[in-house]
């Protein structure tokens, strides 16, 4: 102390440069204290709602005053400009670039229109847009997984009511798209089954759904929409296929025991199984569903701005993110990442397609064979044939992201797919050999969506013209009732 003292004594500079350094020290402490005390109240308040939400409160944008960063991200998935190489958010027609696929579905609403799917944010527009949908004909069940408006409602009448309404009769109810209250408790924004069916297919396996942990609701909370569903019985009751297992074989031994068809195949008379879209099935067989990573750690990562650190609401493909989403664990290079992932997306497509045609092949096949004098007896087991296949095959497509999920598992259902649609053409030839058919079957044109929809007698133009006059007359009288509702609702919380 007494050499510093001697030393500022003789050269009084050092002393004021010593000041300056200690002064400049308390400044930045002061200043880096502070910032973290107000980075701290800033993370705090990020989850203290300071509009009181009421308990049915489904549209978003008033759960965006108090989330305002989630609810940006959120609204970000109305945007169509992004494309990967097995998926994205851009509206493609599927039929038109496979064309196939019209004569897969022939008899079914999918013939007439199948698009990528957009963004959450697009819901009830898509809904309402989609030539598969029918005004006249749709049940309300089909308005399950794309509203928050959709619990509400069957609080309020009923689940098995809602589920055996008229798709029209709820439309006028069903107009915010999905949302904050499909998976976020009112008060504590902790994360809630607000469908019925996943609770319901956990009880049918002696399973309580609210003993499932944090993590697992992160992927639960998806698992309420993107699985395998059907209709069950007249009441066109929502029901998961999970009773004997969630596996392909362990769902098409369910159906087969129930006798269930979703339709008569138009050109081969198959029942016919259409697959929704049993993502999360077949997730579970993967790789990151073994090591405990969930659906929210990729598609919708953790986001930091300023001292708060949210989960990110624009739910999108991880190749999207790849910063965000996969190099969190993974410590190869975004291109490195990308072009494993798009390898084994090609690969699953080889087979996808080998599926197709052979599929195509045995409707048509079929058809020449009932056409030369089969027997229902005769063509038993081939239809039977035909329906796994084709099972098969629309599981492992509308899985959405299985060739990632769960790449092997994908390639295996598919290599079922096309062994049982050989299986079914081997005993096509016997039939139609049976009945003096020995050329091989032509198959018609169906190079085009447009030509594959005429071999199965659509006539598109019609069609058009009344879900044309749908969105003129009525979708906008649904919208005019809806905003009363909210008027209504927005008049009694001022009160």
């Amino acid at each position: 102390m007494k050499n510093i003292i001697d030393l500022v004594n003789k050269k009084p500079w050092v002393g004021w440069l010593l000041f300056l350094v200690t002064a400049f020290s308390i400044f930045v402490v002061g200043m880096l204290a502070s910032n973290i005390f107000e980075r701290r109240m800033e993370a705090q308040m990020v989850y203290k709602p300071i509009n009181p939400i009421s308990d049915h409160e489904t549209r978003n944008e008033k759960w965006g005053l108090n989330f305002p960063r989630q609810f940006e991200r959120y609204r970000a998935t109305r945007e169509s400009d992004t494309q990967t190489y097995a998926g994205g958010s851009k509206k493609i027609d599927e039929l038109e670039r496979d064309p196939r696929l019209v004569i897969l579905w022939a008899g079914y609403g999918f013939s007439k229109a199948y698009y990528q799917g957009r963004g959450h944010y697009n819901a009830i527009d898509d809904m309402r847009n989609i030539y598969r949908t029918n005004h006249e004909k749709s049940p309300g069940t089909c308005w399950t997984c794309k509203s928050p408006d959709v619990p509400r409602v069957m609080e309020e009448i009923g689940v098995a009511e809602f589920y055996a309404s008229k798709w029209a009769d709820l439309g006028h109810e069903i107009v915010n798209p999905i949302g904050c209250y499909d998976c976020h408790d009112t008060k504590t924004m902790a994360l809630k089954i607000t469908r019925p069916a996943l609770i319901e297919a956990y009880e049918r396996q002696g399973k309580n759904i609210e003993d499932a942990t944090h993590q697992e609701m992160r992927s639960l909370v998806c698992a309420q929409c993107h699985v395998e569903y059907y209709f069950k019985g007249k009441g066109k009751y929502l029901t998961f296929p999970w009773d004997k297992g969630t596996s392909v074989e362990a769902m098409e031994e369910y159906y087969d025991e129930a006798e269930f068809k979703d339709w008569t195949h138009a050109i081969s008379r198959a029942p016919m199984l259409k697959a929704q879209h049993p993502g999360y099935e077949v997730w579970k067989t993967g790789t990151h569903a073994a090591r405990g990573v969930s659906c929210a750690d990729c598609h919708m990562p953790y986001r930091t701005e300023g001292g708060a650190k949210f989960t990110d609401h624009k739910i999108q493909s991880p190749l999207n993110n790849i910063s965000n989403s996969c190099l969190v664990c993974h410590r190869e290079s975004e291109e490195t990442l990308r072009s494993s992932v798009e390898n084994k997306q090609k690969k699953i497509k080889t087979l996808r397609i080998q599926a197709e045609e052979n599929i195509v092949r045995a409707h048509f096949e079929a058809k020449a064979a009932w056409d030369a004098g089969a027997t229902e007896e005769e063509m038993t087991n081939i239809l039977k044939l035909i329906r796994h296949a084709q099972w098969r095959w629309d599981f492992a497509s509308a899985s959405h992201g299985g060739s990632f999920h769960s790449s092997l598992e994908t390639a295996r259902i598919l290599a079922t797919s096309i062994q049982k649609a050989q299986d079914a053409r081997l005993e096509l030839v016997k039939v139609l050999a049976k009945h003096g058919v020995h050329d091989t079957v032509e198959i018609p044109d169906i190079s085009t969506k447009a030509k594959a929809q005429a071999v199965i007698g659509l006539d598109m133009e019609k069609i058009k013209a009344h879900k044309d006059k749908f969105l003129k007359d009525i979708a906008p009288e649904w919208d005019k009732k809806a905003a009363e509702r909210h008027d209504q609702w927005d008049a009694q919380s001022a009160e």
